[in-house]
């Protein structure tokens, strides 16, 4: 049964200007894992743009209540490369009230725009 779903989009630009400009920004919205590449280089803005809209989707498919935070939510990809999410902390406790057992998720960017999509799912 699906409990919600949740799009959203980042222009890619935009978004790079935004972390460029509020100082800190980036450890705010993500986890280190999202940052950093496993060779340990940062992650391009592009990639950034797309898991700050699933981060945004989820939170749309929860109702999008007041408290959750940026961190309590990571995107990370598979070998295969498929987008997955992994929630802890206000996320979690939030999909739990509302019986979410599992995610799914679809990352995207191209022509200067990031996109993605969450189902949650029960």
């Amino acid at each position: 049964m699906i409990i919600g779903v949740g799009i959203d989009v980042a222009e890619v630009e935009r978004f790079g200007r935004s972390l460029e400009r509020t100082r800190g920004l980036a450890e705010r919205l993500f986890v280190e894992g999202e940052l950093l590449l496993p060779s340990g280089e940062r992650r391009g803005t592009a990639s950034l743009a797309a898991r700050f809209a699933a981060k945004e989707a989820l939170a749309k498919s929860l109702g999008a209540p007041a408290g959750l935070l940026w961190t309590d939510a990571e995107v990370w990809v598979e070998e295969s490369g498929r987008p997955r999410l992994r929630v802890r902390g206000s996320v979690a406790a939030r999909a739990e009230e509302l019986g979410v057992r599992g995610w799914h998720v679809s990352l995207s960017h191209d022509a200067g725009i990031a996109s993605a999509v969450v189902i949650a799912e029960g």
